[in-house]
């Protein structure tokens, strides 16, 4: 080989490396996935007062302390979470809420408020919100199975879905055959599972490895996901089972099999990251628990990790 071709397959040597390693690095992007956090809480004390809530921790819980915390995770949008400020002033967090969605120098789109479904005046609380763009819908706790059968609720659920809100909730394993029952009732509303359906790791560990007993059975709460599942209008959110209990260390090998079992029985499209902070500090930073939540789904499809991580989020709440 003469000396121009060798400089000539030189440099073709090294324009390959150079796009190698382009395409090298364009594949390690691809995998630092974008992050969208569906139940961000701002315990701001400074704008609400103390003694209505207790965090886990001592601190402000407001738009910089979240900031901070979400800061090496590639957040790139959120979805305000009510955090059970006084009745008297769940108008004032409403509003609160608006407020964070328009400044765009933060992440927040939208937000789900706080609501009760009891409430003779509901429709014409929430009906105030109907043209917001960011008002995606209400959080509710059900205070027993009754309040499940009750017709009021019932008819402002149906209300939630007509004006195209959704309905969060958290409720005991116990309860999950009877809100199955109630979602099937309301099949034009859309449904949000809080926190892995309460789902206790304790139930899927070795007994010799824990302390104490954990909060439901396995078998039963596997059956009764299934059944709520059946519906197809509920989506879960994979959060807080990182704080559900103690006893034995937060790690994706003790996490895994309550969370692998919300991903199995939803699919890859109805499931959502959340992050529950600042209550997911029981356990963990909100950083860690990416990481432990990124460990246990590694080996599912990437475009399955992008859904419950990303798309499905964007396009259940048109963010």
């Amino acid at each position: 080989m003469n000396r121009k071709k060798f400089l000539s397959s030189v440099s073709v040597l090294a324009i390959a490396s150079i796009k190698g390693s382009s395409l090298l690095h364009a594949s390690q992007s691809l995998k630092k996935i974008p992050l969208v956090d569906t139940h961000q809480h701002l315990a701001d004390l400074v704008r609400f007062g103390k003694g209505w809530t207790s965090p886990p921790l001592p601190g402000n819980y407001d738009m910089k302390a979240y900031l901070e915390a979400t800061r090496n995770v590639n957040l790139v949008m959120s979805v305000y979470m009510e955090v059970g400020v006084p009745i008297a002033r769940r108008q004032e967090e409403a509003l609160y809420a608006i407020e964070i969605c328009k400044d765009k120098t933060n992440p927040t789109r939208g937000a789900i408020i706080s609501g009760d479904l009891n409430s003779p005046e509901f429709e014409t609380y929430i009906s105030q919100f109907k043209d917001s763009p960011y008002i995606k819908g209400i959080r509710y706790g059900f205070r027993s199975i009754a309040d499940m059968k009750d017709p009021h609720v019932i008819k402002n659920i149906k209300l939630l879905g007509q004006l195209h809100m959704s309905l969060d909730f958290e409720i005991s394993p116990a309860w999950l055959p009877s809100m199955a029952k109630l979602i099937k009732t309301c099949p034009g509303t859309r449904f949000l599972l809080n926190h892995c359906g309460n789902a206790d790791p304790r139930a899927f560990l070795d007994p010799s490895s824990i302390s104490g007993k954990p909060n439901h059975d396995a078998k039963k709460w596997i059956a009764a996901m299934k059944t709520l599942a059946e519906n197809e209008n509920v989506v879960c959110k994979i959060s807080g089972i990182i704080s559900t209990s103690s006893g034995y260390p937060k790690t994706a090998k003790t996490l895994a099999p309550g969370i692998n079992h919300c991903l199995d029985i939803f699919g890859p499209d109805r499931v959502m990251f959340a992050s529950d902070w600042p209550w997911c500090l029981k356990s963990n930073k909100l950083e860690e628990w990416v990481n432990i939540l990124k460990e246990i789904v590694k080996n599912r499809p990437y475009r399955d990790q992008k859904k419950m991580f990303h798309d499905n989020a964007i396009k259940f709440y048109s963010i």
